[in-house]
């Protein structure tokens, strides 16, 4: 990284939003597949007598698989697009999810759940560019467009898993292969677009400003972006991976109540989300920053210790508030590094799947030994990390840039 780095073309002057909303409804099949992993584990545990431990296995073979390919992808990409990859990395999720419908083994399971993986370490660099390059300069609105919709699959996963795949079984898992083969379908649509727009920004050859951040700032900036994306994601590991085992074991709700209590949460996230970027276009992302992570910790702390309606209703307003981070994070990085749009989706996407994805392992040890209950109680105090971002540069420094 140098301390002046070109900028790559501005392509669409204006927004086009059938492009971020086909990007974005593909972003929500790709995450309610791969949330399937997650709502299935109570099923999952039962029927392979698994221990927490195998569980937190299994969230790591997709996460970490994603997350060391993400990085990659993005940067191979910024140098030579690869506009049907897109469609390539949905049908390597179209391959995991039948084998983990038809897995007759642990091991089966593990390699399925890395397939998924590997389709979403291809499918959010390059869907991120897009969003980006069918912004218009709207990057902030066009981040969380594309972002909600994971987050509504993340939420509708559950939903599914828990009114279909729990009553029918394993084997109902293939059937979201056909989710798998519409999107590629979309994004074998998208993927012309990229490559038409592609070709006419070569063409123009436009060049935008450079930045001026020192290199020490921009690093910095970087590395306190990433501790932030690791206090958020080690959290809502927390939650996506043994929420429903919380409330089971904690408040005595059935599996199909769980599920619904998990959907709640990740409802509130979506929500949170989609307002996050356009907040962030009009006051500067860092304000969302400052929002999301610090302002989230009263609730976590009060959360561990709360019946379960109260549970409930804090569960909604953390989800909501902390996920309204991560499009800024997103915008914030891309503005420091201009030019790396692909690398710097890849390394925030992977780095949230792979810290989601050891947190996962680590803190199913953590329940086995000391109880699911001690795991909340410790993952409250995480949003203090938050504080750090008085030591990003201010939104004023970074479009002066």
């Amino acid at each position: 990284m140098s301390d002046t780095t070109i900028q790559q073309p501005r392509v669409v002057e204006v927004t086009t939003y059938s492009v971020i909303f086909a990007v974005s409804f593909c972003h929500m099949l790709n995450d309610i597949m791969q949330s399937l992993i997650a709502a299935i584990y109570p099923m999952l545990k039962t029927d392979y007598n698994l221990d927490f431990w195998q569980i937190g296995l299994l969230t790591l073979a997709f996460q970490i698989t994603a997350s060391l390919l993400q990085p990659v992808v993005g940067i191979v990409t910024d140098k030579r697009p690869m506009a049907y990859s897109l469609p390539v990395g949905m049908g390597a999720t179209f391959l995991g999810l039948l084998l983990l419908a038809n897995a007759h083994s642990y091991g089966v399971l593990v390699v399925g759940a890395s397939m998924v993986g590997i389709g979403s370490a291809i499918f959010h660099p390059e869907s991120s560019r897009v969003a980006r390059m069918a912004s218009g300069g709207r990057y902030g609105f066009a981040q969380s467009v594309f972002q909600v919709g994971g987050n509504f699959g993340q939420a509708i996963g559950p939903l599914l898993a828990a009114f279909i795949v729990v009553p029918n079984g394993q084997g109902s898992v293939a059937w979201f292969s056909v989710m798998a083969f519409l999107g590629m379908l979309i994004l074998t649509w998208i993927a012309r677009w990229y490559k038409r727009t592609s070709i006419a920004a070569r063409a123009k050859k436009k060049v935008a400003p450079a930045v001026s951040l020192p290199r020490n700032t921009v690093v910095t900036a970087l590395i306190i972006l990433a501790i932030l994306t690791f206090s958020k994601n080690i959290y809502m590991a927390s939650i996506t991976s043994y929420y429903t085992f919380y409330t089971i074991e904690r408040f005595g709700v059935d599996v199909q109540q769980s599920q619904i209590l998990l959907f709640l949460f990740l409802g509130a996230a979506a929500a949170g989300t989609l307002l996050g970027g356009p907040i962030g276009d009009r006051f500067g992302s860092k304000v969302v920053i400052w929002f999301s992570i610090l302002g989230v910790l009263p609730f976590t702390l009060a959360m561990p210790y709360a019946n379960l309606q109260v549970t409930i209703l804090l569960s909604i307003i953390v989800g909501f508030i902390i996920a309204s981070s991560f499009p800024a994070i997103i915008v914030f990085a891309q503005e420091l590094v201009p030019g790396r749009v692909g690398m710097i989706a890849g390394i925030f996407f992977g780095f949230a799947f792979g810290m989601g994805g050891i947190a996962a392992a680590v803190l199913g040890v953590l329940a086995d030994e000391y109880g699911i209950e001690f795991v909340y109680a410790i993952c409250a105090f995480l949003p203090a990390l938050g504080l750090l971002t008085i030591f990003l540069p201010s939104n004023k420094a970074l479009q002066a840039s």
